[in-house]
This record gives C-alpha cells, structure tokens and sequence, in this order.
C-alpha cells in the first residue's frame, strides 16, 4: 500500500464556512489497504461514498453509523490530489475546530505539492482494470464508462452561461496535461457569490482561490489555463469517484461526463462500486 513517508501539517480556511482548520496527515503503513481516512473529535470518518450526507455545493462525509454527529466538508480536491498521488492509505487528523477541508488556493497542487514535498513509501494497489460498460443520466446529465486498452481518459462537457464555458468539451490525457487539471481552481458566477454568503456558505472565496464568471463574459482572475473552470469538474470527479475507493485514474477507462456536478458523480460511483 502507498502512503506518505513522512507526516505533514497543513493548516487554512474553508471555502464555504472560512474557519480555520488545522490538518495533521500521516502516513498509514497498513500492509492491508484501509484507504484515506479523517479523524475529528475522536471520531473516524472513512472517505466511502456509504458515508457521503450531502452533496448539493461539496461533498460532506460523516460516519452514519456513528450517529452522524461528526462530520468532514469539501473533501473532493483532496480526495482528487490523494487519486493522483496514488496513495492507497492516509489518517488525516483535525486539530482545530473547523471541519473543513482547507480550500488552500481552490484546486489540488497545494496538496500534490505536500504529498511531493513529504514523499512517499510502499507501493500502490494494483487497480483491477474494469470490463463493464456503464451509463448513468438524470435530466439533461449523462456519466458514462467504457473500458479501453490504455490510462484512463476523462472528456468533461458544461454548458455554462459564459461566452468561453457554453457547450465546451475538455479533456484530461494523463500523459499531457494532467498538470492542468491539478492547478484547476473552483468557481462560480460572481453575481451569486453575495446570494450564497446570505445563506452561510463561500465565506471563504477569494480572488486567490477562486475563479469569479462575470456578467460580461470575463473572469475576475488571469486563469492558468485555457477554460480552467470546465477543467476543475475533472478534478472534481477524479475526488468523488475515488470514494469508491478505487482510483479511477487506475480503472483503464474511458470516462464521459455531460453537464453533471457533485450528486451524479456521487451516485454514479455508488452505481459502479459493485464490480470494482
């Protein structure tokens, strides 16, 4: 099993509540693979898609056997960056009161960037490659899954009320431009953010972590790469679907996704868990 060499501390605030959390991950040498697992107030709360409570802005995870009184936010970039790294197992500890995944700058290279800096020992589970074809839809929102010959492909399409983002296709090739899709930071239309603040949430938005859609068809920051936010949905299903806990960057697939966010992702991979 792969983990981290050596333990890390990393601390910020979360996007949606702004409060402080302080993280300290370390490495789980288990020859067994218990996968990533999160520690708050004596509480365990494994990363399963069995624990997922929500999923309308983020992903929320809480231990439903455990009476849910204990829970975990926006856990997808993190769960993306530990799919990346392939790390197989991980105990990650909150020492501080926010229950938040820290948003650091809005994608995962913060966390790559750590999981690099610590380093890394063991060997990632082989992933059994997947000989199912798989497709789920809802409304207007399509996932599907094809077994191919090689790495697995991701091809994302949104349809956003933006001159760059209407009917636009991006793609993740792992051996081109999986750097692009790591750096991708979360978004949103501007003109919403003080709606949502009104109801509790993005207290933590930036102009650092935070690509802002303007009504005049810009950005409110220079984007590090072209059309950044259709990008970040790739991160965004690489973390949900990694709640299976299987990597689907391991899976030999090719992966197609319409117009769908954090609730079709979630129940897609509870759909495929079954013949991982």
């Amino acid at each position: 099993m792969k983990t981290v060499k050596s333990k890390i501390n990393a601390k910020g605030n979360g996007l949606m509540t702004n409060l402080e959390a302080e993280l300290e991950i370390c490495p789980n040498t288990s020859q067994e693979k218990q996968g990533i697992r999160f520690f708050i107030n004596d509480k365990m709360i494994e990363a399963k898609t069995s624990n997922v409570v929500s999923f309308e802005h983020f992903v929320v995870l809480a231990n439903v056997q455990d009476g849910a009184d204990a829970k975990i936010a926006l856990v997808e970039h993190f769960m993306a960056a530990c799919a990346i790294c392939g790390i197989d197992n991980l105990d990650v500890h909150f020492k501080s009161d926010g229950y938040e995944i820290p948003i650091m700058d809005g994608s995962a290279k913060v966390w790559v960037d750590l999981f690099n800096e610590a380093g890394f020992q063991g060997e990632q589970a082989p992933v059994k490659p997947i000989n199912n074809h798989f497709v789920f839809s809802h409304n207007n929102s399509m996932i599907v899954l094809m077994p191919n010959l090689g790495k697995t492909t991701i091809t994302y399409a949104v349809n956003y009320d933006h001159p760059d983002l209407k009917n636009r296709w991006v793609n993740l090739n792992q051996d081109v431009n999986m750097n692009e899709i790591i750096e991708a930071r979360t978004f949103g239309y501007l003109k919403d953010l003080e709606t949502f603040q009104k109801m509790g949430i993005s207290k933590g938005v930036t102009i650092e972590n935070t690509v802002g859609m303007t009504d005049d068809g810009g950005y409110t920051t220079k984007l590090r790469s072209e059309f950044e936010p259709a990008k970040h949905k790739i991160l965004d299903i690489i973390g949900d679907l990694y709640l299976t806990g299987v990597n689907p960057l391991g899976l030999n697939a090719n992966i197609l996704v319409k117009e769908a966010g954090h609730g079709l992702h979630i129940q897609f991979a509870k759909n495929i868990e079954k013949c991982l």
